[in-house]
């Protein structure tokens, strides 16, 4: 029976993992570095520990100083959240040699899902329909140019051990193939440690829709339907909804299962997301999965009115799934508030909020750490807000989050807020015609302050 959870993060998600915590009657522990020592994670936990210094690797990333908190403190379970060490299957078999309780998969699980051609042959062999592809890594590039040349143009070179975009390249015709599978494989090589990679057939304009799944490590999972994550910006998401407006309930119905039976092949623990691309025909392929809890997973949580880290927590305490069907109810959609310059390439802006004002209303929710006086520091991820709402349908759902966005003052550095206002206004986004490529053909107007309030 788990009674403290040490939350191995920092920001909105710590924050959030902590408030179900505390709803379930347990006690927390929070780790914050020097950088996160006024954070609301830190000031809300029972107990706080500073585990180093501002950067990641100096201290959130440090498995002997969370091991220790957690031992001085007396946890007995750690929740790694989203990023850092929430995909790290050394540090999950760490924690069982310590005696705690890693809430999500077991080590064996993380490492076969990290690797994405592994994981590709895993999800296969399951029945999961996957990207035509080489049969995992290729030994070199002139392997893999053999394969492509077979396969016909245009491919992508894929890190087997890659993420965020990173090793990943799009080759349309048999000149470019060596020279950017060496580019690919040395990206890879310096961002991962790892300079493998696989060939996939390139699926033009895809979507990319995700399966939201929870199961218990004894072959019981269950899915929540999926979101729509196709707006990003260099693979990075920054808007998410569900359901998706091109997922009709037989479409739906097939994905879930896919994504089940692939679940069911790992024997998975906790909650996961298999992430899908959808091309305009209503074909899927399974694209990888991810073995922790989303930054979007607020969407889910909306429409199947659910705390997806209460579940996570509960099936770590040994609590078995029911078999039964989630119901879906309304469209939820979410805005992820970051502290850039959408008008400057997104720069990032770091500094102090001087004035912070969250919009409130039915169905609206926002998860933030931040608060007026709050420095946000130049050392982790630029996201300070996610804003979510919920309405009855889509049309409702963005005239709802314009709202919201209107409402959302935040002053002293700049956002993505105004990115936001011009992309709900876009009349493909509102028709729900776009893919994975759209902000590649989407404007940004620099407009006068309040000029689209």
């Amino acid at each position: 029976m788990i009674k403290k959870v040490l939350i191995a993060n920092r920001g909105e998600i710590a924050l959030r993992i902590l408030r179900t915590c505390h709803e379930m009657g347990l006690e927390t522990v929070a780790v914050y570095s020097t950088a996160d020592r006024d954070s609301l994670h830190v000031r809300f936990a029972d107990e706080a520990v500073c585990i180093g210094p501002p950067a990641g690797r100096d201290s959130y990333l440090r498995f002997d100083r969370i091991i220790a908190a957690a031992e001085v403190t007396g946890a007995d379970a750690i929740h790694p959240g989203y990023g850092f060490l929430a995909e790290n299957a050394e540090f999950s078999a760490i924690c069982a040699d310590h005696d705690l309780k890693f809430i999500g998969p077991s080590p064996e699980t993380i490492r076969l899902m990290g690797d994405k051609s592994l994981a590709k042959d895993t999800m296969a062999k399951a029945g999961v329909p996957v990207v035509p592809g080489s049969d995992g890594e290729v030994a070199d590039a002139k392997e893999g140019k053999k394969i492509a040349d077979e396969m016909g143009y245009p491919v992508m070179i894929k890190a087997s051990a890659g993420g965020g975009g990173r090793g990943m390249r799009v080759c349309h015709n048999a000149d470019d193939f060596i020279n950017l599978f060496t580019t690919a494989s040395n990206e890879a090589e310096a961002a991962f440690g790892n300079g493998g990679c696989y060939i996939e057939k390139f699926v033009a304009g895809p979507r990319h829709v995700e399966i939201q799944v929870l199961g218990d490590g004894k072959g019981h999972v269950i899915h929540f339907g999926e979101r729509e994550c196709s707006i990003q910006r260099r693979h990075q998401k920054l808007l998410e909804e569900s359901p998706s407006p091109v997922v009709d309930d037989a479409l739906r119905t097939a994905m879930g299962e896919a994504a089940i039976k692939g679940a069911k092949a790992v024997n998975y623990e906790g909650a996961a997301t298999v992430e899908f691309l959808l091309d305009n025909q209503g074909n899927f392929y399974f694209m990888e999965m991810n073995t922790r809890i989303q930054v979007e997973h607020p969407v889910t949580e909306e429409v199947a009115d659910c705390d997806l880290i209460e579940y996570q927590i509960r099936v770590a305490m040994g609590e078995n799934i029911r078999e039964r069907d989630i119901r879906l109810d309304g469209h939820a959609i979410e805005c992820r508030i970051n502290a850039e310059d959408p008008f400057r390439n997104f720069s990032p802006s770091p500094g102090t909020v001087k004035t912070f004002h969250p919009p409130g209303g039915h169905g609206v929710r926002v998860d933030t750490h931040v608060y007026a006086g709050y420095q946000i520091p130049p050392y982790y991820d630029s996201m300070i807000a996610k804003l979510i709402v919920r309405a009855r349908t889509r049309d409702l759902a963005i005239q709802k989050m314009l709202r919201a966005l209107d409402e959302f003052v935040i002053e002293g550095v700049k956002t993505t807020i105004p990115f936001h206002q011009q992309l709900l206004r876009d009349e493909r986004f509102i028709k729900g015609d776009f893919d994975t490529r759209f902000l590649e053909s989407f404007t940004l107007q620099e407009l006068e302050e309040d000029a689209i309030s």
